[in-house]
């Protein structure tokens, strides 16, 4: 388990002191994906930093498997290192070494046999699907197979702890889900516990079991993704997760909506876990005889289950609507009036 304590990071300026980590706490479990978000600014790479020790607490304690990392030796502190792997954002790979010598790498540092280092590169080399690159040089490779080459040299010591430093931020959509799937499987696979910092909620969404949102240095929000997915607390959540489920689109159509249908009202309906695989709204709709035009709707996955929402239009908010509510939320649809005519 891993443990931040009342977490401090100043730095001193020619201007002034800067508190890029102001009073963080947070608890990690052995094996969770664990993601910090915030946008440029808010401290989250100042964060990783300390969780290996490229950068020390002015106050406070980061324990890391039962060590407070602050306290170790050089010595000590070096060992500790080689179980905490770290990936990075531009891959950080050495240009003039094959595939096969970049994963080589951390393993002749820590003066493994070359025997047994051949057996573990060809395992990670399998494992992150670069069977036939092994003699590549990183400038005849993908965006996406550099970073699969920093994902197996991260776990050639066998980590406990996995580092993410904005590591799909300079990859295409596409090679960005195939990383995140990567991840995935190494977090389930091996048991490992895999700290990833973004700007990206779509990101944190798609693999991450828990979430702390940052702001000017501070932890503003943090729980389990569904939970702050499904009811984002602080403006900067709300924006993360607006932006994800691309509400402005929503909005634009809601507009448009309305100008042609002055008169009644929007609804949103809020989905979560095993309703979002069910007719339910298609059930109500019958049951209470109520016309309704469908606006949008949105499912989105998580690693703890799914959730979404449905923006219907009604001609009027009846008395028929309201029993409506309260049958959806019996089989857990939450329902609101997004907007009256």
């Amino acid at each position: 388990m891993i443990t931040l304590n009342q977490v401090v990071k100043q730095f001193a300026t020619k201007k002034g002191t800067i508190t890029a980590v102001d009073d963080v706490n947070l608890t990690i479990n052995e094996g969770e994906i664990y993601g910090v978000i915030g946008f440029s600014g808010a401290g989250k790479s100042t964060l990783i930093r300390m969780f290996n020790g490229l950068e020390k607490p002015t106050t406070g304690d980061v324990v890391v498997g039962g060590d407070n990392i602050a306290e170790l030796s050089p010595t000590d502190l070096r060992k500790k290192r080689q179980k905490i792997g770290m990936i990075f954002q531009h891959f950080n790979l050495l240009w003039s070494r094959t595939v096969f010598d970049n994963i080589s790498f951390p393993l002749e540092i820590a003066g493994v046999s070359k025997s047994e280092r051949t057996a573990r590169v060809n395992e990670l080399i399998r494992m992150v699907g670069l069977e036939g690159r092994e003699n590549a040089y990183p400038s005849q490779l993908s965006g996406g197979q550099k970073q699969r080459v920093g994902i197996a040299r991260s776990l050639a010591n066998n980590p406990t702890v996995l580092l993410c430093d904005e590591a799909t931020s300079a990859l295409d959509p596409q090679t960005t889900d195939e990383i995140l799937d990567l991840l995935v499987n190494i977090n389930r696979q091996l048991n490992l516990t895999i700290i990833l910092i973004t700007h990206e909620m779509q990101v944190i969404r798609k693999i991450c079991h828990q979430v702390a949102v940052m702001e000017n240095g501070r932890v503003v929000e943090q729980g389990p993704v569904m939970q702050v997915f499904e009811n984002p607390q602080s403006s900067v959540t709300q924006r993360f997760v607006k932006d994800d489920l691309k509400d402005a689109e929503v909005e634009a159509s809601i507009d448009e909506i309305m100008a042609h249908y002055p008169t009644g009202a929007i609804l949103r309906l809020k989905f979560v876990g095993s309703s979002t695989g069910q007719p339910i709204v298609s059930r109500m709709i019958r049951k209470y005889d109520l016309d309704a035009n469908v606006l949008a709707g949105n499912i989105k996955h998580t690693q703890n289950g799914s959730f979404g929402h449905l923006i219907v239009h009604v001609p009027a908010l009846t008395a028929d609507v309201e029993r409506m509510f309260d049958e959806l939320k019996v089989h857990g649809v939450e329902a609101e009036v997004e907007r009256r005519g």
